[in-house]
């Protein structure tokens, strides 16, 4: 079932397509297939030193298994699966599973395993698939680490037709589009970033933008834009599903240094195509998912995904492998046949798996357990990954970490935040892993490491993982913000200018008035990305960050996670890959803030007047106050005290959609009034903001507005009254 291959692909094979036999013209209807197995990353080290990443459980069943489903599922007749690294493993899995060609479980007619002896890059396989000749029209290209259910149907019958009116339309790539509150799923630290003409759904041009970079610009050719219409699209989702023809193929041929499919390919072919000739085209989808395992930060988000029902069929409940048994016991917890879960432990939104026992007095949240796991008693495990035949020992506390295959974590250990430990480790009691470590038995050669005491005890077995390429990379490197389970920018070096420079001269206007910020007073003669869309609301990167900002506030603000002091990071880190404006920025505090005062406000038990939901909001948690007045409100000028108003009036008139107007609008006064009262807001800058058009419009604006009148009029009698004091004083003086 193999086929096997010594060298990679060389000459240039430009224009070979161009016609057709016969027996290609027969199986233009049969749908192929290429699967991508081996990335070439280090991003899932230690782990996939051992393992190939698509062999690595998510959600306790293995990635590849998610990426043939979606196949089987759209009517792929042949799978032509390239693989390098660990290529034994992956075709033992595939040849003892049900996806072996002939069984009656396997929808496909051929499988197939390619090896290229030398390959070093995606580019390589492609290559080397060109010359093989084998794709006989268009062939889906994926990566084995796909999680999607979305149908192709629509997709492919437009790709055809595209290809029917013009033969130089190669390739169409699926993407999705991220709305509001139902992806997390978008890359961190490097935001791609699409030109598109939305007329002929034509790719125009491609590029990615980190969030070291001193500057957030796409800089375009200025014929992309003759005769056209275009939009900067950076809210994509795009988990690189491409319908290609076998032209694609001839391309990668045709430049032997491309090596990857986005930033080397796509980019690079859009770049010449007055020289090419050929045309990718994009289908936008928004609805559905769709997301790849691209790293570990990746892989906790789409786990949670999984584990909360976004990617249905692929869940739990849908027991996607022969033998899986898993069900729903109580609130979000699927649990498999034979789990045992003593008396007295609790047990919430976690995936368990077959014979796995958990002793009394536990806590789990959060999390997912593997199979013929050993939860000794009073362990606490808390947004982690347990993978099979883990032992964890008595007492032992896993916080947001990743414990691998049989590995056995002593009593009174502590695994924290971000750490990840491999195959095998064994940490004796007591011992310690600290935030972000990763242990091992193996080097990144694959060879096994002399025990390190001082990290996994006396009596452990492993030591600090240490990958080949760290003393090659740039520390302040952008790949190195996926290499971990945790994003973080605090550890990468860059200066604050870098960072105010994604507000500097940031042409946005308010998001719905649709009138310039006061803070954009810096114009420039290069457009930013935002420049395609002035209104941020409707800005293509807007409604990503928005989401991402809004939620991590509002676990905050329900206690469920972090501080205000790590959201600050965050906040900071989300503007930076989405190139957030002050107005973003600014919206997102004042929805949060007004989203959580309306959940206390229509709480079933205890529902709080809305005097009191505002006070508990912006004064319950530690450093709320602080946060509204550095983030929400920033530099405290005058100006920008009535667009944080403005925000939080908006916000309010949003929610007269679940509460009445007149509550929205005592919450407004409540909140201005709290604000006013924590000297978050000045008199001024209240005054500033009931004399601003833009909160008179009509409407449920309006509306929310007149309720704050009483607040308005007492604090302009205490400015009178202020005045005339002043006046005395200087009277008294003469």
């Amino acid at each position: 079932m193999s086929q096997n291959k010594g060298a990679k692909g060389g000459a240039s094979t430009k224009g070979k397509k161009s016609g057709k036999s016969g027996s290609e013209d027969k199986r233009e209807d049969v749908l192929q297939a290429v699967l991508i197995a081996d990335s070439f990353q280090t991003r899932f080290h230690p782990f996939s030193v051992e393992k190939p990443r698509c062999l690595l459980p998510l959600a306790n069943t293995p990635l590849i298994e998610y990426t043939l489903e979606f196949l089987a599922m759209n009517g792929v007749q042949e799978v032509f699966i390239y693989c390098g690294n660990h290529h034994e493993q992956i075709e033992k899995y595939i040849n003892s599973s049900r996806w072996v060609p002939g069984w009656r479980t396997c929808p496909f007619t051929t499988l197939e395993f390619i090896r290229v002896a030398d390959a070093r890059s995606i580019g390589d396989f492609l290559r080397d698939l060109d010359k093989r000749n084998i794709m006989g029209g268009d062939f889906l290209l994926v990566h084995g680490d796909l999680v999607t259910n979305i149908p192709l149907e629509g997709a492919l019958a437009a790709h055809r037709a595209r290809r029917e009116a013009n033969r130089d339309s190669c390739m169409t790539m699926v993407l999705r589009e991220a709305s509001e509150g139902q992806h997390n799923t978008k890359t961190k630290g490097i935001t791609p970033a699409f030109i598109i003409d939305p007329n002929a759904k034509r790719c125009l041009h491609y590029e990615e933008i980190h969030p070291l970079q001193a500057d957030h610009y796409v800089t375009l050719d200025p014929t992309i834009l003759e005769n056209r219409e275009a939009e900067a699209r950076t809210d994509l989702i795009d988990a690189e599903i491409d319908i290609c023809t076998p032209d694609v193929l001839a391309l990668w041929s045709e430049s032997f240094d491309y090596e990857l499919p986005r930033a080397n390919f796509l980019h690079g072919v859009l770049k010449d195509w007055e020289l090419n000739g050929k045309m990718i085209h994009t289908e936008i989808v928004n609805e559905g998912y769709s997301a790849r395992v691209r790293n570990l930060q990746m892989y906790d988000a789409i786990s949670q995904d999984i584990l909360n029902g976004w990617t249905y069929p692929f869940v739990p409940e849908c027991n996607l492998l022969p033998g899986q048994s898993y069900r729903l016991w109580g609130i979000g917890v699927y649990r498999e046949d034979d789990v045992e879960v003593d008396a007295g432990s609790e047990v919430l939104q976690t995936i368990i798996g077959k014979d796995t026992h958990v002793a009394s007095g536990c806590t789990i949240r959060n999390s997912i357990i593997g199979r013929n796991c050993k939860i000794g008693k009073n362990v606490r495990i808390v947004d982690s990954f347990i993978w099979d035949e883990a032992i964890i020992n008595d007492g032992a506390v896993v916080e947001h970490a990743v414990v691998a295959e049989k590995v056995i974590v002593g009593k009174e250990a502590h695994i924290h935040e971000g750490a990840l430990v491999s195959f095998g480790v064994h940490l004796d009691n007591l011992t310690e892993i600290e935030t972000g470590r990763m242990v091992s038995l193996l080097d990144g050669y694959g060879k096994l490491i002399s025990p390190q005491a001082q990290i996994v005890g006396v009596e452990g077995k492993g030591a600090l993982f240490q990958s080949p390429e760290d003393d090659e990379e740039d520390p302040d490197s952008p790949s190195n913000l996926q290499k971990s389970l945790i994003y973080s920018l605090e550890d990468l070096d860059f200066s604050d200018s870098s960072v105010s420079t994604l507000g500097d001269g940031d042409d946005s206007s308010d998001d719905e008035s649709g009138r310039a910020s006061a803070t954009a007073s810096h114009p420039t003669s290069r457009s930013r990305l935002s420049s395609f869309a002035s209104d941020d609301s409707g800005g293509p990167n807007f409604y990503s960050f928005h989401s991402d900002a809004v939620h991590g506030l509002l676990d905050v603000l329900r206690g469920i996670s972090g501080n205000f002091e790590s959201e600050k990071l965050e906040f900071t880190s989300l503007r930076l890959a989405n190139n957030a404006s002050d107005a973003a920025m600014r919206k997102a505090v004042a929805t949060a803030f007004v989203r959580r005062a309306v959940e206390l406000m229509n709480a079933e038990n205890g529902a709080l007047e809305p005097s009191k939901a505002a006070k508990q909001v912006l004064t319950a948690r530690e450093g709320a106050t602080e946060f509204v007045m550095d983030v929400g409100v920033g530099d405290r000028s005058m100006t920008e005290q009535v667009e944080f108003a403005l925000a939080v009036q908006k916000a309010c008139a949003s929610s007269a959609k679940i509460i009445d107007v007149a509550k929205a609008g005592n919450l407004l006064a409540a909140m201005l009034q709290q604000m006013y009262d924590l000297d978050v807001l000045e008199e001024d800058g209240i005054l500033g903001w009931w004399e601003d058009d833009r909160g008179k419009e009509e409407g449920l604006i309006a509306g929310v507005r007149d309720k704050c009148q009483a607040l308005v009029e007492w604090l302009e009698n205490a400015d009178e009254e202020s005045e005339e004091e002043d006046g005395d004083d200087d009277d008294d003086d003469e």
